[in-house]
């Protein structure tokens, strides 16, 4: 039986018709390609950057950069304090080091690590001594560089502050001897007064150049006078 439709909208059919009938239905092929290829789909990125939402296509592309070690990234350079090490120990230019190194790059981790290593050999009986010894390194150091400038020298602070802190390292060489003659108070003497001397002219030699003429001994006794005072800070005197 067939029913013929009011509006020509709708037809129907009877059973036994429907059973001949069949088909499939195709899904319409849908594809959003968010990647940097985000071009081959052009309806969905223009839709999200229409959107404001252009961001979502983009991709951080891998910089491919290789990870520096610590010290590098630090700047740490361990050969080059080594060095620096040797040209303040052995001040004597007829020894052959290139001692101006020193003074012409500085850096910042060496006397750092001299300052500190001298701090823990004071901290023997004198724990409060160890923030006063790092406090007067740096301000001792700005007053030594700003008295070399006013005498006209051409040195900056981190200059200054790399080579007293290196400088030390003669005090620190003197520690272990000062507790074995600790008893005997002329020879006690003579060694401190060989410390201070030592790095005093190990200091000196790199700061007072041929800039300041007669200035010299202008620079030379702060500097002096700054190494007698670490000395004290160490021996409790």
């Amino acid at each position: 039986m067939q029913f013929s439709p009011n509006n020509g909208d709708f037809t129907f059919v009877s059973s036994a018709e429907a059973e001949e009938l069949s088909g499939t239905i195709s899904a319409p092929d849908v594809k959003l390609n968010l990647g940097p290829d985000s071009g081959k789909d052009p309806y969905a990125s223009a839709f999200l950057r229409q959107r404001g939402y252009g961001w979502l296509l983009e991709v951080e592309e891998d910089q491919g950069e290789d990870i520096k070690p610590l010290l590098e990234e630090l700047d740490i350079d361990p050969k080059d304090i080594y060095y620096k090490l040797r040209c303040v120990l052995m001040p004597m230019p007829s020894l052959g080091y290139n001692r101006q190194v020193v003074r012409d790059n500085p850096d910042f981790w060496g006397p750092l690590a001299v300052v500190l290593l001298f701090s823990m050999i004071s901290i023997y009986g004198q724990f409060r001594v160890v923030s006063w010894i790092i406090t007067i390194w740096i301000f001792g150091s700005l007053i030594i560089f700003l008295l070399a400038r006013v005498l006209g020298g051409e040195v900056s602070y981190g200059q200054v502050l790399g080579v007293i802190g290196y400088s030390l390292l003669p005090l620190i060489v003197i520690a272990p001897l000062l507790l074995f003659i600790g008893g005997f108070e002329l020879l006690s003497v003579v060694i401190k007064l060989f410390g201070v001397f030592w790095a005093a002219y190990s200091a000196a030699s790199l700061l007072v150049g041929d800039e300041f003429k007669t200035k010299k001994p202008l620079l030379i006794y702060p500097i002096f006078l700054l190494y007698i005072y670490f000395l004290s800070l160490y021996t409790g005197v």
